[in-house]
């Protein structure tokens, strides 16, 4: 056991001492990182490598910022990314980081999900989603603004989860928001669902019903405009009442984007 610690350590430690460029190579390198999605009296756990099955070895504040981005794993470089297969995306593990804290004093793997860049403004609190995610637009048609209202839970329930307990995503959360019959080919999905890529650096900018077709015999349209590194983007959902639920409730069946669609 022993001689293992001493070999992650110095896993860790040759990690750190690679030049900055190294940081670089995921695709997208700000120069700070800061913590986000950490209730106010709880810790981020910093582990000795990327994966809940290695020690915790430090841990941050609920508030740290000025954090220095290593690098991460699985690398996702978009030359990568764009090669994929859908499949394949799938089958890709939770995103992990590298970190160390701007004074040097810290550093250990967290979960890429609970960063986030650190532009210098004001926190904003990840749970109320307040100032990242915009309220639903609404047009008059209860159906239909209910259904756009579903869909803005959806981005604000992944903004704010913490844990597979209340990620939208799973399976035991999955059918609240999409069509029960795809619950199951939500496995290995989540942000590449929403945004068309596993890491967001970038604004919610409208969630609205489709200005032209709103709905069409019985199926919805939403529309949901966003900027993703600086890239303007749009996922269109369509949802309709699903009778394999209780009650027939508006659910998911369908998220298009640019080139491909969930699911395929």
């Amino acid at each position: 056991m022993r001689t293992r610690l001493m070999m992650m350590a110095a896993a860790i430690a040759m990690a750190l001492s690679a030049p900055a460029a190294r940081a670089e190579i995921d695709g997208h390198g700000p120069d700070a990182w800061r913590v986000t999605g950490v209730a106010s009296d709880d810790m981020l756990n910093m582990r000795m490598g990327p994966g809940t099955q290695y020690l915790v070895i430090d841990k941050l504040a609920p508030d740290a910022r000025g954090l220095r981005q290593v690098t991460c794993v699985p690398l996702l470089i978009p030359q990568i990314w764009n090669r994929l297969t859908e499949a394949q995306r799938a089958e890709l593990p939770p995103r992990w980081c590298l970190m160390q804290t701007s004074d040097l004093g810290k550093a250990g793997w967290v979960a890429q999900r609970f960063l986030m860049e650190d532009t210098g403004e004001a926190a904003v609190d990840p749970a109320t989603g307040a100032d990242q995610i915009p309220a639903a637009q609404t047009i008059g048609d209860p159906l239909i603004d209910d259904a756009t209202r579903l869909v803005r839970d959806l981005y604000a329930a992944e903004a704010a989860s913490r844990s597979q307990a209340d990620y939208p995503f799973s399976p035991a959360n999955g059918a609240r928001y999409f069509f029960a019959g795809i619950v199951p080919s939500l496995a290995g999905h989540g942000g590449d669902v929403l945004y068309d890529s596993q890491d967001f650096q970038g604004r919610i900018t409208r969630i609205a019903p489709d200005a032209e077709r709103p709905m069409f015999r019985g199926m919805i349209t939403v529309n949901v405009d966003f900027t993703n590194f600086g890239q303007a983007n749009r996922a269109v959902f369509s949802l309709r009442p699903d009778p394999a639920q209780p009650g027939a409730p508006v659910r998911i069946f369908r998220i298009d984007h640019d080139g491909w669609s969930f699911p395929q």
